[in-house]
C-alpha cells in the first residue's frame, strides 16, 4: 500500500488525509507539540512528532520531516500550501530521500518563487506583465529612482514567497523610505530573504485566478478561474468561481495565458496562475502559487472534480483524464480567530461550543475543545457553498453562517455577514482595496440586548449551581431566601444582575430555561446559545455573538494605563525601537509584534518618556504582558 505523509497541520492537513484515504492510502501525519491532541493527527493511519510549537523548530523543519517520512517509509510528501509548501530545498531533500513530492520539482519552484524570475518567464511566454522593478540593486536609492519612472502609487513586494505576506503599497515619495524598511524586516522574518521587487499599482484591480493542473506527460489544464478580489490587507476573505466580472472571450485570453506560462516552464501537478485585471478589462501576470490553493474548493464545487486526488494521481505518475465541466455558482469565506472591532487582532482561547450548518461544506482544523494560540495562522475553518446562480450562492452562504456557532474566541463571522450584504458584492462590482475603504464591515455588534443580559446571567448562575459541593450544607444553601426562590446577584460587564430560582431562572421579568442540548437555552421560549469560559460568557442570541465579563473592570488588561505599555496580542516582538529614557509623543513607536502573520505597532500612549524597556527582538510575549514602562508628562 503506498504511504503519503501529510507536511502540514490544521485544516489542509485534514483535508488531504481524507482524499488520501478515500483512494485507500496509507496516510501519515506530523505534528508540533501544539497540535499533539488536534484532529488531523487522530485521523491519520499514524503520526509522527517533529518538534515544538515554533514553525521554525517543526514545520518549518525540513530535517525532522524527511526524517518522520523515512520512519514512515512513506512514498509521497504533500505539503499543502503555507510553510514549506513551495521551498525549493524541501523538495530537492524529498527527492533526495528518494520520495516524491507532491508538486512541481525544485528548479521550478525556484523559479516561480521568486517573483522577479516568475515575471521574467511570463514574459518570455508572452504574458502581459506590470510595469516595475526586478533589479539585483537592493539600495534605496533604485527603488526612488524605479518609483519615480514607473509613477506613483507603487507597491513594494518581497521578492521570495506569497500570500501578500510583507506588501505595501505607497502612494508617495516620502513614505517609500518607511515602505521599505517595513517590507524587508517582514521578508526577512516570514521567508528568510529581504529582496524585494517594485510594481506600478493598479487603481482597484480585481484578483483573478486560473487552476491549472498538469501532468508528467506533457498535458496542461485549465479549469476555469475564481475571483479573490475581496482582500484585507493582502489577503484573501471571499472567493469565488466563476468570476463576475470576467467573460467568456476575457476567459479564453486568461487561460492560454495560465496554460502557456505552466508549459514554458514545465510546470506538474497543481498549481494557479495568479492575475490582476483593471478596470479596462485588461489582466497582468501577478505571480504563481506552485502549490493547492487556500480556495481550491470552490473550483472543486463548480468542475466536481477532487483536486487533491488529481494531485496525488499526477505525483504517482498518471497522465490526466477528466471529463469535467462547470457548473453553477461557489462561493468560499475564511472564518478567522480575528476581532474585527477592534482591528482585526488574532483572538486566541479554547473553543467551547462548535456547531456548523448543515447546507455548507465546511473545511476547518478545529473541534469543541481546540485550543487556539498564537502559534499559527488564524484560520479556523472554510465554509464553502454552490447553488445554480451567483445570488442564490450568495444567499446561501449568508445562511450558512448565521446557522453556524463558534464560542470561545472571537471571529470575523459577523464581518463575513457584512461583506456578503455589501452593495458592491452583492452586485459583483469588488476589488481589492473594497474591504479597506469600508470600514464599517467591521463593525460590533453593538451593547448587549437585556436578552443576552437575561441569559449570561442565568448561565452564570447554572454554573455557579453545579460547581456547590453538596457535602458543604453551608455552600448547598447558596443563595436561599426564606419564603421565595434562590436568588443571586452576578456582575455582568461591571452591571449588577439579580437571579433567581435554580432553573428555570427568572431575570429581570424574563424567564430563562435550559434546552435539551448542552450549552442551549431558551429565552421566553425563544432559542439561544450561552456557555461560561472562566471569566467570561459568551452568548449567541438572534445571530449575534456577544462575550460578557463576570471578573470586574479591575481585573481587565484595557484598565492597566499610564504607567505601563503592554502587548495588544500574544505573539514575538519583530522589533523594538525604543529605549530606556526616551521621551516619547502619543503615538509614537515603541516596538512590532507580530502574530499569527500579522505586524501590529505598539505605541506610546501619550507624550511622556520610556523609563524602561521590557522585552528584546525575538520575544515571545502573552497578551497584556508588560513591554515597556511609560511616565507620562
Amino acid at each position: 500500500m503506498t504511504t503519503v505523509l501529510v507536511a502540514n497541520r490544521g485544516e489542509i492537513a485534514r483535508r488531504v488525509l481524507r482524499t488520501a484515504k478515500r483512494m485507500g492510502l496509507h496516510t501519515v501525519a506530523v505534528y508540533s507539540d501544539a497540535d499533539a491532541t488536534a484532529p488531523f493527527v487522530r485521523e491519520a493511519d499514524s503520526a509522527v512528532r517533529i518538534g515544538p510549537a515554533a514553525p521554525r523548530d517543526s514545520y518549518l523543519n525540513v530535517a525532522s520531516i524527511v526524517a518522520a517520512a523515512r520512519e514512515s517509509d512513506a512514498r509521497l510528501i504533500h505539503p499543502g500550501y503555507g510553510f514549506l509548501s513551495e521551498q525549493a530545498p524541501f523538495a530537492e531533500a524529498v527527492a533526495a530521500a528518494g520520495m516524491t513530492f507532491v508538486g512541481p520539482g525544485p528548479e521550478v519552484l525556484r523559479t516561480l518563487g521568486d517573483k522577479a524570475q516568475a515575471k521574467a518567464a511570463a514574459e518570455r511566454a508572452g504574458v502581459p506583465v506590470v510595469p516595475g522593478y526586478r533589479g539585483t540593486d537592493q539600495q534605496d536609492d533604485a527603488f526612488v529612482k524605479a518609483a519615480k519612472a514607473v509613477g506613483y502609487p507603487v507597491m513594494i513586494k518581497p521578492a521570495a514567497g506569497g500570500g501578500g505576506i510583507g506588501m505595501q503599497l505607497v502612494a508617495r515619495d516620502t513614505d517609500l523610505h518607511e515602505a521599505l524598511a517595513r517590507a524587508r524586516r517582514t521578508a526577512r522574518a516570514a521567508f528568510g530573504d529581504e529582496r524585494l521587487i517594485l510594481e506600478r499599482a493598479i487603481e482597484r484591480p480585481r484578483h483573478v485566478e486560473i487552476q491549472l493542473l498538469a501532468d508528467t506527460h506533457g498535458t496542461v489544464l485549465a479549469l476555469g478561474e475564481r475571483d479573490c478580489s475581496a482582500q484585507r490587507r493582502h489577503q484573501k476573505v471571499l472567493e469565488e468561481s466563476p468570476s463576475p466580472a470576467v467573460d467568456e472571450a476575457l476567459r479564453t485570453r486568461m487561460s492560454a495565458a495560465a496554460v502557456a506560462l505552466a508549459t514554458a516552464v514545465g510546470y506538474v501537478n497543481a498549481g494557479t496562475c495568479e492575475f490582476i485585471v483593471d478596470a479596462n478589462g485588461e489582466f497582468f501576470f501577478l505571480e504563481v502559487n506552485a502549490r493547492l490553493q487556500v480556495e481550491h474548493p470552490v473550483t472543486e464545487l463548480v468542475w466536481g472534480v477532487d483536486l487533491v486526488e488529481q494531485q496525488l494521481r499526477i505525483a504517482m505518475g498518471e497522465r490526466l483524464s477528466l471529463d469535467a465541466a462547470p457548473r453553477g455558482h461557489a462561493i468560499e469565506v475564511r472564518l478567522y480567530a480575528e476581532d474585527p472591532a477592534i482591528g482585526f487582532l488574532p483572538s486566541t482561547g479554547r473553543i467551547v461550543v462548535l456547531e456548523w450548518s448543515d447546507g455548507a461544506r465546511v473545511d476547518a482544523g478545529i473541534e469543541e475543545g481546540s485550543v487556539i494560540t498564537a502559534d499559527y495562522d488564524p484560520l479556523l475553518a472554510k465554509v464553502i457553498v454552490h447553488a445554480t446562480d451567483r445570488a442564490k450562492a450568495l444567499a446561501a452562504m449568508g445562511t450558512a453562517l448565521r446557522g453556524s456557532t463558534v464560542l470561545g474566541v472571537r471571529t470575523n463571522e459577523r464581518f463575513l455577514r457584512n461583506l456578503l450584504a455589501d452593495r458592491a458584492v452583492q452586485a459583483g462590482r469588488i476589488d481589492t482595496a473594497l474591504i479597506d475603504r469600508t470600514p464599517a464591515l467591521a463593525t460590533g455588534p453593538g451593547d448587549v440586548p437585556p436578552e443576552a443580559r437575561a441569559l449570561a446571567a442565568a448561565a452564570f448562575a447554572a454554573s455557579m449551581t453545579v460547581t456547590i459541593d453538596p457535602r458543604d450544607p453551608w455552600r448547598a444553601l447558596s443563595g436561599w431566601r426564606a419564603g421565595g426562590p434562590p436568588t443571586m446577584t452576578v456582575l455582568l460587564d461591571d452591571r449588577p444582575t439579580r437571579v433567581a430560582g435554580t432553573g428555570p431562572y427568572a431575570v429581570d421579568g424574563r424567564t430563562v430555561a435550559r434546552d435539551e442540548q448542552a450549552g442551549h437555552w431558551l429565552v421566553d421560549g425563544e432559542p439561544a446559545i450561552a456557555v461560561r469560559d472562566g471569566t467570561d460568557i459568551w452568548v449567541k442570541w438572534r445571530g449575534e455573538t456577544y462575550v460578557i465579563d463576570t471578573a470586574g473592570r479591575e481585573r481587565s488588561i484595557d484598565a492597566l494605563a499610564g504607567s505601563e505599555i503592554r502587548a495588544p496580542m500574544p505573539g514575538v516582538v519583530l522589533a523594538v525601537h525604543a529605549h530606556a529614557g526616551q521621551r516619547v509623543k502619543r503615538g509614537d513607536l515603541v516596538c512590532v509584534v507580530e502574530a499569527m502573520k500579522m505586524e501590529l505597532r505598539v505605541e506610546a500612549p501619550g507624550d511622556g518618556t520610556v523609563t524602561k524597556v521590557l522585552c528584546a527582538q525575538g520575544d515571545q510575549v502573552r497578551r497584556g504582558q508588560r513591554l515597556a514602562e511609560f511616565e507620562a508628562a
